[in-house]
């Protein structure tokens, strides 16, 4: 049972650092894109294709403490008793990440515009060198078992320092290549190129920094380095030539696959850092199974997570696929497919015909005119039911939360029924244990 547990936890780790690495990742790039006008196409992209999904990938973070609270309250307490200085510093840079970048969409003046660009991006380069810092001091070992460990050499060390530096640049990979892909999407041939030439440099320095990283395990990290160059190294080698095919797909202009291939090697890496650290939670000590909780809260956590996959990776699903469509997030940009070149024209013309007649022109019943700064542009369609689906069931949603509900509450009837039947095979009539 713990080794489930222990396999369930770190599914939610492998997903927060593919999905919310590729927020961070963007941070980096807002902060390199330059001075206001240089950069306002990169950064607008990058507000466009972050904004109806940066909250919703952060919930792995939240889903990875509570399972490592609840199924290892050893191994929690003494992360948090020992590695409290870098893990502050992430929650406040989320925060702090959080709160510029929707504060920066929602100003109109320039300074205050910078100042908060500024808090979101320093933010997101902050928070990953923590979490890789923090990575890093539990696979060396500094970690002591009963916590209280040194506060500031527990992750600042060269493993840590590793970690940290591996973990933005392979955010800023992620970052870069679903930048690119979105380029494509929307056929923008220059961001394309801009991230694209990004993400081959980001790929480069990932992986230059992780063949001298090697020397720097082998002498910090004596046991992490013999796992990873032994059971860990197919995943390690595989990880590698994913980043590769990512590369060469980035390259060809491949919208197909190319996301896959870039968040497949960051998993990998992720994957053969758990391989490294087995059967161990920190590091060099504490096996799984010593830092499990009793067999009772395992099982419900265990039920917890099931129902937890249940309704959130089919809402996640959903999410990426109305984003991809442009289905939401329709303040940030309109529709795809909607304005047609017909509608450009039509645009065109009323726009002269405004001009020329000083009235409301509009040649045609599909695009309208709307002020915008005193120009005329045409805005996106009213009727929706040219650019989305047919309408889904509506009990679809309802259907899921009953069938979540109903497993919450069978699970939890059977934890308690063998707790009872434990309890009562445990004691004698008269109440003394046996």
């Amino acid at each position: 049972m713990a080794e489930l547990v222990a396999v369930f936890l770190f599914i939610g780790v492998v997903a927060y650092a593919v999905l919310g690495g590729a927020d961070f990742g963007a941070g980096l790039w807002d902060l390199m894109a330059g001075g206001a006008k240089r950069g306002r196409e990169p950064r607008h992209l990058i507000d466009a294709s972050l904004a109806p999904v940066w909250e919703a990938n952060h919930t792995w973070l939240i889903y990875c403490l509570v399972v490592l609270w609840s199924g290892f309250p050893t191994a929690f307490s003494a992360i948090t008793t020992t590695l409290y200085i870098p893990m502050v510093l992430a929650l406040l840079g989320i925060v702090l990440r959080g709160a510029g970048f929707a504060f920066r969409k929602a100003t109109v003046r320039t300074p205050e515009q910078r100042l908060y660009g500024a808090a979101f991006a320093l933010s997101s380069v902050l928070t990953p060198y923590c979490f890789g810092a923090i990575a890093g001091g539990l696979a060396s070992g500094r970690v002591p078992t009963a916590g209280n460990g040194d506060a500031v050499s527990s992750w600042v060390n060269p493993t840590s320092i590793l970690g940290g530096i591996l973990a933005v640049l392979a955010c800023s990979y992620l970052a870069a290549t679903y930048l690119t892909v979105e380029a494509l999407h929307r056929d923008d041939q220059k961001l394309y190129r801009y991230y694209r030439d990004r993400a081959i440099a980001a790929g480069a320095v990932t992986g230059a920094v992780s063949i001298a990283g090697i020397f720097v395990l082998q002498a910090d990290s004596p046991r992490l380095f013999d796992r990873l160059s032994g059971p860990a190294l197919p995943l390690v080698v595989v990880a590698a030539v994913g980043g590769l095919v990512g590369l060469a797909l980035l390259w060809a202009k491949q919208k197909l696959g190319t996301r896959v291939a870039a968040a497949g090697a960051v998993a990998l890496v992720v994957i053969g850092w758990g391989v490294a650290q087995t059967p161990y939670l920190l590091g060099t000590h504490l096996s799984i199974n010593e830092a499990a909780a009793p067999d009772a809260t395992l099982a419900v956590v265990v039920g917890v997570a099931i129902v937890a996959a249940v309704l959130i990776v089919p809402s996640l699903v959903l999410l990426f696929r109305l984003s991809g469509r442009g289905d939401v997030g329709v303040d940030d940009r309109p529709f795809r497919g909607t304005v047609t070149e017909r509608d450009q024209r039509a645009g065109t013309e009323g726009r002269r015909a405004v001009a020329t007649r000083g009235h409301r022109g509009a040649g045609t019943g599909r695009v309208s005119m709307a002020k915008a700064g005193g120009d005329q542009v045409p805005a996106v369609p009213l009727d929706r039911t040219a650019v989305q689906d047919a309408p889904r069931p509506r009990w679809v949603p309802y259907a899921l939360c009953a069938g979540a509900v109903a497993a919450t509450a069978v699970a939890g009837a059977r934890v308690v029924r063998r707790s009872r039947e434990r309890a009562r095979h445990g004691r004698t009539p008269t109440g003394t244990a046996r």
